[in-house]
């Protein structure tokens, strides 16, 4: 599995961004696809998760209605949209995907099998 993580840059307060991640390697059909953060000095954090099938997300309750992830299934991409964006969504932002990991483990990054190399996304004022 190869994830690659696009769209990171830097953003003024209040703004708006989209990440991608571009997923290839095998078919996602049975995978959870997920995005994190980590901001310097922290522990990586969880953002959003999608089945691929089906589309149910999940969301850190913080982030819940100012970040959305969705997924094309034609281009294989998942995206994080990020709306109101304030300075502490400064991080690197990564991508993930997961066969196995169950809905009670989906904060836990050592859950995740794979990984793409993380986008950095800085909020400006």
């Amino acid at each position: 599995v190869q994830l690659q993580a696009s769209g990171g840059g830097l953003v003024q307060f209040g703004g708006s961004l989209r990440l991608s991640c571009a997923a290839s390697g095998r078919p996602f059909t049975n995978y959870k696809m997920g995005w994190f953060r980590q901001a310097p000095g922290k522990e990586r954090e969880f953002v959003a998760s999608i089945r691929w099938n089906g589309g149910i997300t999940n969301y850190a309750s913080s982030l819940k209605g100012r970040f959305a992830i969705s997924r094309d299934t034609v281009k294989n991409t998942v995206y994080l949209q990020m709306n109101s964006l304030k300075f502490e969504d400064t991080a690197v932002y990564y991508c993930a995907a997961s066969a196995r990991v169950i809905a009670s483990q989906l904060g836990v990054p050592s859950s995740w099998e794979h990984w793409g190399q993380g986008t950095q996304v800085t909020v400006s004022s």
